[in-house]
Protein backbone atom coordinates (compact mmCIF):
# COMPACT_ATOMS: atom_id res chain seq x y z
CA UNK A 1 0.00 0.00 0.00
CA UNK A 2 1.56 3.46 -0.84
CA UNK A 3 0.24 6.96 0.61
CA UNK A 4 0.61 9.58 -1.24
CA UNK A 5 0.63 12.80 0.99
CA UNK A 6 0.56 16.42 -0.20
CA UNK A 7 3.66 18.83 -0.89
CA UNK A 8 2.28 21.76 0.22
CA UNK A 9 1.38 20.56 3.57
CA UNK A 10 2.84 17.32 4.28
CA UNK A 11 0.45 16.24 6.90
CA UNK A 12 -2.06 16.46 4.43
CA UNK A 13 -2.87 12.74 2.87
CA UNK A 14 -4.24 13.02 -0.77
CA UNK A 15 -4.22 9.41 -2.42
CA UNK A 16 -3.52 5.58 -1.22
CA UNK A 17 -2.66 3.17 -4.29
CA UNK A 18 -3.21 -0.25 -3.08
CA UNK A 19 -2.34 -3.09 -5.22
CA UNK A 20 -3.91 -6.27 -5.86
CA UNK A 21 -1.06 -8.52 -3.86
CA UNK A 22 0.28 -5.95 -1.47
CA UNK A 23 -0.51 -7.98 1.17
CA UNK A 24 -1.41 -11.77 2.08
CA UNK A 25 -2.89 -10.82 5.62
CA UNK A 26 -6.87 -11.36 5.66
CA UNK A 27 -8.16 -8.02 6.53
CA UNK A 28 -6.50 -4.69 6.01
CA UNK A 29 -7.98 -1.65 6.88
CA UNK A 30 -6.54 0.35 3.96
CA UNK A 31 -8.69 3.79 4.97
CA UNK A 32 -7.24 5.73 8.54
CA UNK A 33 -10.62 5.94 10.63
CA UNK A 34 -10.93 9.33 10.12
CA UNK A 35 -11.46 9.57 6.77
CA UNK A 36 -15.06 9.16 4.99
CA UNK A 37 -14.81 6.85 2.30
CA UNK A 38 -13.91 3.46 4.22
CA UNK A 39 -12.17 0.62 2.39
CA UNK A 40 -10.77 -2.65 3.39
CA UNK A 41 -8.83 -5.57 1.77
CA UNK A 42 -9.92 -8.77 2.52
CA UNK A 43 -8.44 -12.05 1.37
CA UNK A 44 -10.96 -14.66 1.95
CA UNK A 45 -10.73 -18.43 2.51
CA UNK A 46 -12.99 -20.90 1.26
CA UNK A 47 -15.79 -21.37 3.67
CA UNK A 48 -15.20 -17.76 5.20
CA UNK A 49 -18.16 -16.74 6.43
CA UNK A 50 -19.60 -13.12 8.07
CA UNK A 51 -22.31 -13.31 10.89
CA UNK A 52 -25.07 -11.87 9.63
CA UNK A 53 -25.39 -8.28 10.69
CA UNK A 54 -26.55 -4.83 9.95
CA UNK A 55 -25.50 -1.17 10.36
CA UNK A 56 -27.13 1.38 12.59
CA UNK A 57 -28.18 3.97 11.38
CA UNK A 58 -26.15 6.92 12.67
CA UNK A 59 -26.22 11.19 11.49
CA UNK A 60 -22.87 11.08 9.32
CA UNK A 61 -21.81 14.42 8.15
CA UNK A 62 -19.20 15.46 5.42
CA UNK A 63 -17.91 18.70 3.74
CA UNK A 64 -15.55 16.71 1.09
CA UNK A 65 -16.72 14.12 -1.71
CA UNK A 66 -14.34 11.14 -1.64
CA UNK A 67 -14.04 8.98 -4.64
CA UNK A 68 -12.12 5.19 -5.48
CA UNK A 69 -11.45 3.40 -8.77
CA UNK A 70 -11.25 -0.34 -8.60
CA UNK A 71 -10.00 -2.10 -11.64
CA UNK A 72 -11.75 -5.13 -12.83
CA UNK A 73 -10.57 -5.45 -16.07
CA UNK A 74 -7.23 -3.95 -18.47
CA UNK A 75 -5.57 -0.93 -17.39
CA UNK A 76 -6.15 2.44 -16.12
CA UNK A 77 -3.27 5.99 -15.69
CA UNK A 78 -4.10 7.45 -13.05
CA UNK A 79 -3.13 11.06 -12.32
CA UNK A 80 -3.20 12.10 -9.07
CA UNK A 81 -3.36 15.46 -8.09
CA UNK A 82 -1.81 17.66 -5.29
CA UNK A 83 -4.50 20.33 -2.68
CA UNK A 84 -2.33 23.11 -4.93
CA UNK A 85 -3.94 21.35 -8.68
CA UNK A 86 -0.27 20.35 -9.51
CA UNK A 87 0.23 16.55 -10.28
CA UNK A 88 1.44 14.88 -7.24
CA UNK A 89 1.77 11.62 -9.00
CA UNK A 90 1.07 9.41 -12.13
CA UNK A 91 0.43 5.63 -11.48
CA UNK A 92 -0.45 2.81 -13.57
CA UNK A 93 -3.83 0.71 -12.39
CA UNK A 94 -4.46 -3.32 -13.14
CA UNK A 95 -6.83 -5.61 -12.70
CA UNK A 96 -7.48 -5.65 -8.25
CA UNK A 97 -5.88 -2.24 -7.83
CA UNK A 98 -7.29 0.22 -6.02
CA UNK A 99 -6.95 4.11 -6.06
CA UNK A 100 -8.61 6.36 -3.30
CA UNK A 101 -8.77 10.14 -3.65
CA UNK A 102 -9.26 11.83 0.34
CA UNK A 103 -8.20 15.19 -1.44
CA UNK A 104 -6.94 16.63 -4.17
CA UNK A 105 -7.76 16.13 -8.23
CA UNK A 106 -7.52 13.22 -10.30
CA UNK A 107 -7.99 12.07 -13.62
CA UNK A 108 -7.73 8.45 -15.01
CA UNK A 109 -7.03 7.36 -18.68
CA UNK A 110 -8.07 4.08 -20.11
CA UNK A 111 -5.13 2.51 -21.36
CA UNK A 112 -7.00 -0.54 -23.01
CA UNK A 113 -10.28 -1.12 -24.23
CA UNK A 114 -12.84 -2.93 -22.71
CA UNK A 115 -11.53 -1.73 -19.42
CA UNK A 116 -14.14 -2.31 -16.65
CA UNK A 117 -13.58 -0.12 -13.37
CA UNK A 118 -15.90 0.15 -10.42
CA UNK A 119 -15.97 3.74 -9.01
CA UNK A 120 -17.29 4.36 -5.43
CA UNK A 121 -17.81 7.72 -3.55
CA UNK A 122 -19.41 9.61 -0.87
CA UNK A 123 -23.15 10.60 -1.57
CA UNK A 124 -25.33 11.93 -2.16
CA UNK A 125 -24.24 13.23 -5.75
CA UNK A 126 -25.73 16.86 -6.17
CA UNK A 127 -25.04 16.89 -10.05
CA UNK A 128 -21.52 17.72 -12.29
CA UNK A 129 -21.79 21.41 -11.68
CA UNK A 130 -22.70 21.15 -7.97
CA UNK A 131 -19.77 18.69 -7.68
CA UNK A 132 -16.98 19.20 -9.97
CA UNK A 133 -14.29 21.43 -10.48
CA UNK A 134 -12.27 21.68 -13.31
CA UNK A 135 -8.06 21.84 -12.40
Amino acid sequence: MRRIYSKVDEEILLHIINRRNDTTEERIDISPAEEYLQVSYLLLREGRSFKPHKHKTQIRTSDICQESWIVVAGKVKAILYDIDDTIAEEVILNPGDISITYRGGHSYVSMEDDTVVYEYKTGPYFGRDADKEEI
